[in-house]
């Protein structure tokens, strides 16, 4: 009996602010029909080939099966068309011929076209205008996404909603030893409040770089003189195999340019890879002497083993090139990715002009396939209106505050609101002593201790203090424990990006024994900087059960007048390429009647064999009941209000997972006390969204020229049918801000769109590890980081 939450209005609060927003308007005939025909390709048509051969389908058959339209293609089975096709619901086999490119040999091939619906764009019309009711049809705007993608694709590399251009000259930007950027567009159509309009923004990701196999093998492992006889180690081998596998190469020893695919690398170098030749055993160093005319230089490497497996078709490393367009989806290194943040931090007006210049360059004003359709694109950003609403005072001890502005606040000779207590204590140190000095660490601790109790904390001496290396954790973890007394903290210090040691303290000491840590690199110890003190207690004095500020204004919301229990869940998924990792599902909440202090329970998630993770959460009975449990243990009495703050799902999971959750969270509370069913408020925080936001004034602008923290953006740009806003919480550093995107799905607790705003703005600043407003709630920003650290 679920209902989504109807949009309530527009936010009233703050103060007025002119923006453009990444959108174009849109227009469409609702007139039009679109007729969707399923596609089957024999043999089976390798994926980087499928839009070139679709393409030479429809000129083939231009005028006689496809009536002189312009079909459009999505790059896996579905074909849509504007005028109905002389097809049924049998399939039609039709034949193609298709070369790879200039050089390599036609293949034939047949399509097997078959009728699968129609599509009619008028119910669009009728829900964009308010007179239809339900859900936006996406089969509408699927077919209106592929339409736009369509024509650039033909020109560009698509990658899933983005189309990307081959970098030339001085925009050639390299990642790391194989990997350079590329720059292009994503696009999605989207219904608005104003009609259809389509959100445009600059993406970027890596792609691998073409060259030899050869140097990518040298750039990987640091090769600078590569002899003859050279031979790769059974561990660089599997380095090797996972960086090729399933990348294109295409072959140099042939006069066709061939493309294969890459599935393993042999065990075996070429010269002890022996086969049958007209029933004499001979090898892949003879055969390409005999058949070719070329001799290996590198006998003793391995061989890239092509698609089909099967086949057993083995090509010397040497001769084979990578084949340019291959994004790169493995997680990029540390390197890669610090440099990917660097070439891609642009100012805002500088994005924003970007963006403009990839509208141009996707032709959408001579489109032909746009016109079939009955689809245009405007010129021109959209402008809408925005509201920039009132950050809340931070409520320090002895009734102290100070205004939150500009996305910071100073707190500068105030005392934590609840100052913690560190009695027993350990600083671990893992670089070497000649590096990492003793005297160096006493006078860290002792600015510790003296800046604790300016804030209010009581910090003893440490009571152990000791050398190790990474190995030696449990064993010193062991010592620790031998006093009988319970270890408060434990501060460690590490070398300059030192990730391994990181997440073993991380996993030893939190995981595994429950004692909080606090990590910091060698780099910070000398000279002591008051504000890198500060804020590493802010950090501490958080992790140990203290309170460092509140929001004052949060208690005024009339939601308040009951005790509120706030919570945020996300599920982690691993990236491409870890295998079957499981996912990590966290759910945070508030126990505290401020909603500034937060407890959490964790779960994992395997995959059970499935390619794709579940974006519910499986554990969410059960892991709710604990918090609720918490929250009575710590205030004393039950929580009235529930508003759950759920991260990690795409609108199209939206409703299964409140479905799913929201069942679950009652569940819990009906666990606990027979009629026990506080009201909830769900909301879905998104910021995987490419939606971005520009002041047309610079003097409306922040520091940094981005619009100002605080901005609610709930008009225009948003939802016809659902009740979502934009919020940009925090200043900008670097970069052109990305505003977080929250959909309201369920409110029980009926909030008020001010109320909603301001509740979420308020969290955004009890963030407990700086004094600045940070993206997303604090609930979920606390996930973030404890995911990462599992």
């Amino acid at each position: 009996n679920l209902k989504p939450a109807p949009r309530k209005g527009v936010c009233q609060d703050g103060r007025e602010v002119q923006l453009y927003a990444n959108f174009y308007r849109m227009k469409f005939d609702s007139r039009v029909t679109a007729y969707h025909y399923d596609l089957d390709i024999e043999p089976t048509c390798p994926k980087f080939l499928r839009r070139k051969l679709i393409h030479e389908f429809a000129q083939k058959y231009k005028s006689t099966v496809f009536k002189n339209a312009l079909p459009v293609y999505d790059g896996n089975k579905n074909l849509y068309s504007s005028v109905e096709l002389p097809v049924g619901s049998d399939p039609t086999v039709l034949d193609v011929s298709l070369c790879e490119s200039e050089e390599s040999k036609s293949r034939d091939y047949k399509i097997k076209i078959k009728y699968a619906a129609h599509i009619d764009m008028s119910c669009l019309e009728q829900v964009l205008r308010g007179d239809g009711y339900g859900d936006v049809p996406q089969e509408t705007l699927l077919v209106a996404d592929i339409v736009i993608r369509y024509f650039p694709s033909l020109r560009f590399v698509v990658a899933g909603k983005s189309v990307y251009q081959p970098p030339q000259g001085r925009d050639k930007y390299q990642l790391g030893d194989s990997t350079e950027l590329w720059k292009g567009a994503y696009t999605s159509v989207r219904p608005t409040l104003w009609g259809l309009a389509m959100n445009i923004d600059e993406s970027h990701t890596a792609f691998y770089e073409a060259q030899p196999v050869l140097d990518f093998m040298t750039k990987t492992f640091k090769l600078n003189n590569l002899t003859n006889n050279y031979t790769l180690k059974d561990s660089d081998r599997m380095v090797l195999k996972k960086e090729l596998k399933y990348l294109k190469v295409t072959v140099r020893h042939q006069a066709h340019k061939r493309q294969y695919r890459v599935e393993d690398l042999t065990k075996l170098p070429a010269n002890r890879i022996h086969f049958d030749v007209n029933g004499k055993k001979t090898s892949i160093v003879d055969y390409f002497q005999s058949q070719y005319n070329y001799r290996i230089q590198f006998p003793n490497l391995p061989c890239l083993w092509v698609s089909p497996k099967a086949k057993n078709t083995f090509l010397p490393i040497e001769v084979c090139d990578i084949v340019e367009g291959q994004r790169c989806v493995r997680k990029l290194t540390d390197v890669e990715t610090r440099t990917m943040i660097r070439a891609t931090a642009k100012k805002p007006h500088i994005r924003k002009q970007g963006i403009d210049e990839q509208t141009k360059l996707m032709g959408f004003q001579r489109d032909p396939h746009l016109r079939q359709f009955g689809l245009s694109v405007d010129n021109n950003m959209v402008q809408v209106k925005g509201r920039v609403i009132q950050p809340p005072k931070m409520g320090y001890a002895n009734q102290q505050s100070v205004q939150a502005q500009g996305g910071v606040w100073d707190s500068r000779g105030k005392s934590f609101y609840n100052p913690a207590h560190i009695r027993n204590w350990a600083v671990l140190m893992f670089p070497p002593q000649n590096h990492c000095r003793t005297e160096d660490v006493k006078a860290f601790c002792d600015a510790l201790i003296k800046f604790g109790g300016q804030n209010g904390m009581k910090i003893n001496q440490p009571g152990f203090v000791k050398y190790l290396r990474e190995h030696d954790i449990e064993r010193v973890l062991q010592e620790m424990k031998r006093n009988g007394q319970p270890i408060d903290l434990v501060y460690c210090i590490l070398p300059r990006n030192s990730s391994v040691a990181y997440q073993r303290v991380k996993h030893v000491f939190e995981n595994q024994n429950a004692i909080s840590t606090q990590c910091m690199e060698m780099r910070n110890l000398k000279p002591v900087k008051p504000q890198t003190v500060g804020n590493i207690l802010q950090k501490i004095n958080a992790k140990i059960g203290g309170t460092n500020t509140i929001a004052v204004d949060l208690m005024s919301i009339p939601l308040f007048k009951k005790p509120v229990i706030i919570f945020g869940a996300d599920n982690a998924h691993p990236a491409q390429g870890e295998g079957n990792k499981p996912s990590v599902a966290a759910v945070v909440a508030s126990v505290d009647k401020f909603a500034c202090r937060y407890t959490t329970q964790t779960s994992l998630q395997a995959t059970d064999g499935k390619k794709t993770h579940s974006p519910i959460i499986e554990q969410m009975q059960e892991m709710v009941k604990k918090l609720l449990i918490k929250f009575y243990q710590t205030v004393k009495v039950k929580p009235q209000r529930i508003i759950f703050y759920r991260d990690g799902i795409s609108e199209g999971q939206f409703y299964h997972v409140m479905m799913y959750e929201v069942d679950a969270i009652r569940k819990a509370c009906a666990s606990l006390e027979q009629g026990y069913q506080p009201p909830i408020t769900f909301i879905v925080a998104q910021k995987r969204h490419h939606t971005r936001l520009f002041v047309q004034n610079p003097r409306d602008g922040d520091r940094s020229g981005n619009v100002p923290a605080g901005t609610v953006v709930d008009t225009g740009i948003v939802s016809p049918v659902e009740f979502d806003f934009y919020l940009n919480s925090h200043q900008g550093i670097q970069g052109t801000n990305k505003p977080a995107k929250y959909h309201v799905l369920l409110d029980e607790n009926q909030m008020p769109v001010d109320m909603v705003t301001k509740l979420t703005y308020g969290l955004c600043h009890v963030y407990a590890r700086c004094t600045r407003y940070v993206v997303f709630m604090a609930l979920i920003s606390l996930f973030l980081s404890l995911s990462l650290s599992l």
